[in-house]
């Protein structure tokens, strides 16, 4: 495709815009998860089954993302979920009930999994495009929107504490994103063998598979972080209701750092030696701060983690595109599933011991991605 290079800004902003929207969706109900278990009277448990209805949404969603990529195209599926993401986060700021709150973050699974999967296809488009990388920048707006849906969170509950107020306003934000987004958005390029015979979607196997799998464990990393963070800073290292946000803020801030930095590193240094050094960073770091306790070790703790999960969705997904669109959508769903079930696992390990515990599998899993890293031919 020749596009001018005014076009090709509007297009690249147009993306970032997408990675904003969802980051800040992302830590706008994430931010409000202890509000969400006090106004509905939930336990560790019940808030990990409610995390749990979102991951199946994501899963139940692999046929539904691929036929709609498949007739619709990554460009109007964006548009598609993008603007059903806000009147979901306006439901879930009026559930009445458990059962109706469970079935609101469902819905929210499927429309998350559909948008990442999209806007994903759309970066490496605009990659393609300008013959430029981008991929950790696009993620680094992605890291933008929950730091700043963090600081909206922890700026707002000084106002009022009215959780539909705080998400109508959110949902006003995310609305004028997706239509900024519209104008610059590209039809799809990308074509490959399994397109080409008629293939939907494949699970993937091989390199990508080990991708996915390092997706997968980098995303139960951050989607878990921005779910449990604000909880562990108020129920366990016992921060005010002002300072619990923060943890989020601490994440999504290194986190912004490195990935707009991460396109030098990777020609650099290389994926490989990236997402080794870092899962151990992030990996040590937090279990660390796990055992000295307290809420100014929680936060340098969520800092590394940030700054070392930083490269995996990036260097992963513009690995996957070398595989074409199809194992790109692959890849980007399973690191959906990661993010949307590793937080309900957390939930269940903290109402089987303590949160201190949950958090500790976040460590875990920080350090699995250096070990599935290591099984990657990078080269």
């Amino acid at each position: 495709m020749i596009i001018s290079s005014v076009s090709l800004r509007r297009s690249q902003l147009a993306v970032a815009a997408l990675f904003l929207v969802l980051g800040f969706n992302f830590g706008t109900w994430a931010s409000r998860i202890p509000t969400l278990k006090m106004q509905l009277d939930l336990s560790a448990a019940e808030v990990g089954i409610l995390l749990l209805a979102s991951g199946l949404g994501a899963v139940f969603s692999f046929p539904i993302t691929a036929t709609l990529l498949h007739k619709l195209g990554s460009r109007k599926l964006c548009l598609l979920a993008g603007s059903a993401i806000p009147l979901i986060l306006i439901a879930l700021s009026l559930a009445p009930t458990f059962p109706f709150a469970m079935a609101v973050m469902a819905l929210e699974g499927i429309a998350v999994a559909c948008l990442n999967v999209a806007m994903n296809s759309q970066g490496v488009e605009v990659e393609l495009a300008g013959k430029q990388a981008i991929m950790s920048r696009l993620h680094a707006v992605f890291s933008l929107g929950g730091l700043l849906a963090a600081l909206f969170a922890s700026g707002l509950t000084l106002l009022t504490d009215s959780l539909w107020i705080h998400f109508v306003s959110a949902a006003g934000l995310l609305w004028l994103g997706v239509a900024f987004a519209r104008k610059g958005l590209l039809p799809e390029q990308i074509k490959d063998a399994e397109q080409s015979n008629g293939k939907r979607f494949v699970m993937p196997k091989g390199v990508a598979l080990w991708l996915g799998m390092i997706a997968l464990c980098g995303t139960v990393v951050e989607g878990s972080m921005s779910d449990w963070s604000a909880l562990y800073l108020k129920e366990m290292a016992g921060a005010s209701a002002q300072l619990a946000p923060l943890g989020i803020a601490c994440v999504s801030g290194t986190m912004l750092i490195a990935r707009w930095l991460g396109d030098g590193w990777r020609t650099r240094w290389g994926a490989e030696r990236m997402l080794t050094g870092g899962g151990l960073l992030a990996g040590v770091g937090l279990a660390m701060a796990l055992v000295i306790g307290g809420v100014v070790p929680a936060l340098i703790g969520f800092a590394l983690v940030g700054l070392g999960v930083a490269a995996v969705s990036p260097c992963v997904y513009a690995a996957a595109a070398k595989h074409g669109a199809v194992a790109l959508a692959a890849v980007t769903t399973m690191g959906s599933i990661g993010a949307l079930m590793g937080p309900p696992l957390i939930g269940f390990i903290a109402h089987a011991s303590n949160l201190a515990w949950g958090m500790a599998v976040i460590a875990l899993a920080a350090t699995l991605i250096a070990w599935c890293t290591r099984r990657v031919d990078w080269h």
